[in-house]
This record gives C-alpha cells, structure tokens and sequence, in this order.
C-alpha cells in the first residue's frame, strides 16, 4: 500500500487544499476500485488514518481510499464561504482521475463517511446516484433539517446561518428525507448505516430508516452498542469496506 498526501489547487475552492490517498500495490492489471472516505465536523482530511487502522482496513480488500478537506461545510455550497459541494460532488473525482490510476466505473466507486461525513455520503449519493454503487454511514448527522430547525446550541446556531443564512433545508435538496421521498429506489445504489444506540445522533438515523421503509428504499441499517467516537467507527470499518465491496 501507499499512503499519500495530496497538496492541489481548488478552482472550485479558489485556494489550495489537500487529501489524504491509500492505493493499493501489488502488480493488478485493472484499476482498483475507490471508496470516498468523507471526514466528521471537527476533522479534516488526515482524521481517519491518525484515528482507525484504515490503511490496513483497506490493503485487506484491496482498495483505494480517497479522503478529502471540507471543513465545517456539511458538504455543501457555503452561503458565506466556499463551494464545497462543487468541489466534492465534480472537482473532487475529476483530480482524483488525473492524479492516481483508480477505477472511473460506477460498479467500483463508493462513498462513506461519519457523523457530518455520512451525511455527505448519504446526500452524495442520493443526489448523484448513477455515480455509486453503495454509500455508507457511520453516526451520520443525516436528519439536516431538524438540526437547522431544533438545535439551539449557540455554535451550531451559528455554523448553520453560516453554511446555508435564509436558505430552509427542509425539502430541499440538502434534506437526506426529501431526497428518498423523490427517490426512484431502483436508481440508487445500496445504502448502509450503522450507529450506537448511545450516540446523540441515533434519533436521526432511525428516522433516517423508517424514511427509507415508507418510500421503499432499502437500507441496510444497523444498531448496536456504542457511542460517537472513534472507538466505535474503527471497530465498524473493516464490515463497511467489505459490504461496500460486495458484489
């Protein structure tokens, strides 16, 4: 395996930016396939190999890992910022194919993440559908609109009039539940999450669940003991990549 550090230019994000890469070795003819690893609220494109084992996670399946920076952006165009939903969802797998020799096809790309990150995932691809074959979330923070709604803590008041001012989540395309209220469920790709039934985001992901049963979407979901920390999602990655990777 290689463990990379990427330093480029964003036109999207009028700056530079990094992520962090894991290509597998070996002498494989075809390109390997590539999950995009999306980071949590406080973290940022280092997070996951500094706090799970996913290097040897992903040398294990054979896997390439992508693993971007997007601050504290929900993975979202900024109404005061920058557009990180530009560069996640065209900027981001456009790089990624010019720098490294990972698989471009739809049967070999997927997206994960936790707590802000499986939101991104979630809403990555539900959005983009036709570009994945399974998305995953960890703890995902997937119930948008009642946060900008309903969270009154003073910082994330503050980050949510930042990231979206006068704009309502709620039945739009940020809102995780709209998107599988207008979904075609043969069009997605395979869905899973899995959370802790101690987590302060478990609420979100069983209505995230009983959303997908009304619209018959499965979802593979999964609750068990736990809570929002790393120890959790280590423990939970080696069965993501490897459901991911299922054919």
């Amino acid at each position: 395996m290689a463990l990379v550090r990427c330093d480029f230019w964003s036109e999207a994000l009028e700056m530079s930016t990094s992520m962090t890469v894991i290509l597998p070795g070996g002498d494989a003819v075809d390109p390997p396939p590539v999950v995009y690893l999306l980071h949590g609220l406080t973290d940022d494109h280092t997070a996951w190999t500094r706090f799970s084992s996913v290097e040897r996670y992903a040398e294990d399946v054979g896997v390439a890992v992508v693993m971007p920076s997007v601050d504290r952006s929900f993975y979202a165009n900024e109404a005061y910022g920058m557009r990180f939903w530009d560069f996640l969802s065209a900027e981001l797998p456009e790089r990624v194919g010019q720098f490294f020799r990972v698989s471009s096809h739809r049967e070999d790309t997927f997206v994960a993440g936790l707590s802000m990150g499986g939101y991104g995932a979630m809403k990555w691809a539900l959005r983009e559908p036709e570009r994945f074959a399974a998305a995953a979330a960890l703890s995902g923070a997937l119930d948008l609109a009642y946060i900008q709604e309903h969270d009154r803590r003073p910082y994330i008041r503050a980050l949510v009039a930042r990231v979206f001012a006068d704009r309502i989540v709620a039945g739009g395309d940020e809102d995780l539940m709209h998107l599988i209220r207008v979904a075609e469920p043969s069009s997605l790709p395979r869905l899973m999450l899995r959370c802790g039934n101690d987590d302060h985001l478990v609420a979100q992901n069983r209505r995230f669940v009983a959303a997908c049963t009304t619209a018959g979407v499965e979802v593979d979901a999964g609750f068990e003991p736990g809570d929002h920390t790393w120890d959790f999602w280590d423990r939970q990655l080696p069965g993501v990549l490897a459901w991911l990777l299922k054919r």
